[in-house]
């Protein structure tokens, strides 16, 4: 164990895992956090199962419901695309708390009241306890952290997700598009109904706030494809909730003694339906840039300059499979909420053609045995920070022989699992033997 005292401000996804991989690490960790607010669900993918599993958090996993085929209707088609699992937040939050209950992670529920920083710690008031000081702080909580100065920002977007109890029957969900957005629906076994309409905030025009539930309620009623998936029953009890889903992404996401993770460092689109996803992605290395942080100070720029980069590749790549999901939708192109999306973040292909001549070899930092050092790495058009390692062969030296000598020679000494690997690496970077 070491004597520092990690402070995380979150218990969500990325939270829960930055705790349980700084626990790995020997580390004391208290996580603070308050209980959502409202119910919710979310659909999330296999690959987002796979991610919750890799990080240890297998109670929150024990909510997964049996698969259902997602129904998709966009740009005036039907199909059934990929399988969704349907998630109660809730359920999914104490499944959470439960896994760092058992990692030996301090759980202080409450309110952050107000957190004071310096070069020397962190002074945090949480309601109803007494005010902490801690050496290190992972803020971890969501898109409700605090901006740190002027955040980058996508179209202005808002969620309205209407919830209700209907009759129990088939596990489903669905999206659709529409003129002007789109919307996700749900209904569990149990009957709860979730219905959430994503919008334009510049161009929405909405009644107040006192009319919202009728005005969902009308477009329900106005889409054929809303009326076929809840059926004609009567929605009982319908609830309300308005939230931000506009892309976000901090301008500062670590320091000498803290950290930003998941939604407090970046928040995308929630098109792509792996907002977990997304989330855990900024949150699995950070417990080893921490640890680089704390015991290797002399490298804290590098470490730095690791979590900050691997936050902004990670907005642009999410924020261009958003964008090439709305392109797809050719009726409304001129439409205010689908002009804008069709053309943000940028003109940059999300995947573009791979060239090997146009690899690049560059000094960048790497994650190595719990610590962030510098190595040399290959810079590809899909991954802009650099390729290490592939099966724990460094490549860089491998791409510059590659220039120069046959690829026989080159991989001569690798295992057999070694060269599978590396050749269907080169592969898909373009390279061509001869």
């Amino acid at each position: 164990m070491t004597d520092c005292r990690i402070l995380i401000l979150g218990a969500g996804p990325a939270g829960a895992a930055v705790a349980l991989g700084l626990r790995r690490l020997g580390y004391a960790v208290s996580v603070v956090s308050e209980w959502r607010r409202f119910k919710a669900l979310e659909g999330v993918s296999v690959r987002v199962l796979e991610a919750l599993r890799g990080a240890g958090l297998h109670h929150a996993l024990m909510d997964a419901m049996l698969p259902s085929q997602r129904q998709v209707i966009w740009n005036g088609q039907q199909h059934a695309q990929n399988v969704e699992f349907l998630l109660d937040r809730q359920a999914f939050d104490e499944g959470l708390r439960e896994d760092l209950r058992l990692a030996g992670v301090d759980l202080i529920e409450g309110r952050v009241l107000s957190v004071q920083t310096s070069a020397i710690g962190h002074h945090v008031d949480v309601e109803g306890h007494n005010a902490m000081h801690v050496d290190f702080m992972v803020e971890a909580r969501g898109r409700q952290a605090p901006s740190l100065g002027k955040v980058l920002r996508g179209p202005e977007t808002l969620s309205l997700l209407n919830r209700w109890q209907g009759r129990p029957g088939a596990m489903a969900s669905a999206v659709e598009s529409l003129e002007d957005g789109w919307v996700w629906m749900a209904r569990r076994a149990d009957g709860q109904c979730y219905w959430q309409w994503t919008m334009d905030v510049a161009s929405a025009d909405l009644p107040g706030k006192q009319h919202l539930l009728e005005h969902c309620h009308q477009r329900r009623q106005a889409s054929i494809a809303a009326r076929a998936f809840f059926g004609p029953d009567r929605q009982i009890d319908v609830q309300l909730h308005a939230r931000s889903s506009t892309a976000i992404l901090s301008p500062q996401v670590c320091g000498d003694n803290w950290i930003r993770v998941g939604d407090a460092a970046m928040a995308v689109d929630p098109l792509s339906g792996n907002g977990i996803f997304q989330s855990l992605s900024s949150a699995l290395q950070a417990p080893t840039v921490i640890n680089t942080l704390l015991r290797k100070p002399d490298r804290a720029v590098l470490a730095q300059l690791f979590h900050q980069q691997r936050v902004e590749q990670l907005f642009l790549r999410f924020a261009r499979i958003g964008r090439d999901f709305y392109i797809e939708e050719q009726r409304w192109q001129e439409q205010p909420f689908w002009f804008v999306r069709r053309q943000w973040p940028d003109a940059e292909a999300t995947h573009a053609e791979a060239d090997f001549s146009a690899l690049k070899i560059v000094r960048a930092p790497v994650l190595h045995n719990g610590f962030v050092v510098e190595a040399e790495v290959v810079v590809t058009t899909d991954q802009p920070m650099g390729a290490w390692c592939v099966q724990g062969v460094e490549l860089a030296p491998l791409v510059r022989r590659l220039r120069s000598e046959p690829h026989e020679r080159v991989l001569a000494g690798l295992t057999a699992e070694q060269g599978r690997m590396v050749r269907s690496w080169l592969l898909a970077q373009g390279y061509k033997p001869a």
